[in-house]
Formats: C-alpha cells, structure tokens, sequence
C-alpha cells in the first residue's frame, strides 16, 4: 500500500503546501494531492488554492512524487478544459498523474452556485464523470469519488480505482472484492494500527489529510518497505 498526504492548500498562500510537499518527499512517501474546491467546505469566506498549477510546482521539485486532485469535479469547469488541465499536469510529472475524479454533492453544490455554474443531475454529473474517465484512462490511472451504487458501478465499468473517504477497513476489504479501492481521510488516533488494516484490506493507497504527522508515516511508511511496490 502507497502513502500519501492532502496538502493545506486552504491558505491565501502557497508555502504551507511547498514545505508539507518537501517534507512529505524527505519522509520517502508516494505521493501528494490537493483539494478540488472553490473555498473550504461551508465556510466560503475562506481561500483555496486551485489544484492543478500548484501540484504542477510540486512535481516539477520532487519527481519522486506522484501527484493528483483529490478530487477533481466534472461540470465545475468544461470537460475539455478539465482533460486539458490533467494532460498539462501529465507533462509536468509523467508517469506520477492520478486523475482522481468526483460528481460533488449538495455539499459542494454552493460553490457552483455562488459563480451561477449549473448544478446538473446526479445522472448528469455521473455521465460526465464516465465520459472525462474514458478520455483520461488512456493517458493516466483514473480513481472515482466513491458514491451510490450507480457511481460505483460506473467505476468499474471503466476500470478505475474507487476512493473511500474515511471509512472503516471492513467496507474497504468488502468493495476490493470487486475491485481496486484506496483510501483517504483524516489520521485517526490508532495511525499506525489502521494502516495495517488498509493496506490488509487491499487498500492500493492510504491519503491522509493535511493534519497527518509526517514523522509518523515515515516510520509506517518504513517499516512495511517491502509492501509499497
């Protein structure tokens, strides 16, 4: 199972997520992602970095690192702007691009509101989730959000990775019976023992939120070497 963590991306600035990237790259991890989101959930007075140029920065100082939206929601910009953006990104890193992809939900649904981009139907938003998959699929690993039955069948039509946000291991070892899963979520108290039952569970990648202890996944990340490849 690989390791990676969400940079603080919610900041009027990028250093925080310039130094949690060094430090997740001198800690040996696999990999880092940001958030896709217009403000921090629920609170829209607050600033947030936009993804793709600041994970483009990243890849180009730590070419160890894979790097990925998590995740990007189709009809929050044009599809073909969205693939446009992947494949800029896959230049940067090539090889290291995780087109990690999401519908949003009545959670997100205020951000398209408030700058009057359409909310489209669940339906909607889940055929453009398969189409963007599709076109992607050919030049980088796609994960789907995980969401209703409906999405997470989609997923497997088109044979991507289903992301699990902050589940138990039990539903992850339940839905990688079918298929490839990873995970993320904020770091729970017992780090290193639910680690150890992802990574039992088949989870390919365990994402920890920017509150996670890098030194911490540093010594998990070092003491199971021999199960990251």
């Amino acid at each position: 199972m690989k390791i990676g963590v969400l940079l603080p991306t919610f900041r009027h600035g990028a250093a925080d997520a310039f130094d949690f990237a060094d430090r997740a790259a001198r800690a040996q991890l696999d990999g880092v992602f940001a958030y896709d989101h217009l403000w921090p959930m629920g609170s829209p007075t607050r600033p947030s970095l936009a993804p793709f140029g600041l994970l483009a920065v990243v890849a180009g100082r730590h070419p160890q690192l894979s790097v990925g939206p998590l995740v990007a929601r189709v009809g929050l910009v044009g599809t073909r702007h969205l693939v446009r953006q992947f494949h800029t990104l896959a230049r940067h890193a090539p090889g290291r691009v995780i087109a990690a992809l999401g519908t949003g939900d009545k959670l997100s649904a205020p951000e398209n509101e408030a700058y009057d981009i359409p909310v489209l139907s669940a339906d909607d938003r889940r055929a453009l989730l398969t189409d963007t998959a599709r076109t992607l699929s050919t030049i980088v690993p796609v994960w789907f959000g995980a969401g209703s039955e409906a999405t997470n069948r989609a997923a497997r039509d088109v044979g991507a990775t289903i992301n699990l946000w902050d589940t138990s291991p039990e539903k992850v070892a339940d839905m990688a019976k079918h298929g490839p899963v990873s995970w993320a979520g904020p770091p729970p108290i017992d780090l290193f023992a639910t680690l150890d039952a992802l990574r039992d569970a088949g989870a390919t990648w365990a994402v920890l939120s920017p509150q996670a202890d890098i030194e911490q996944l540093r010594t998990w990340r070092s003491e199971n070497e021999s199960n990251v490849r």
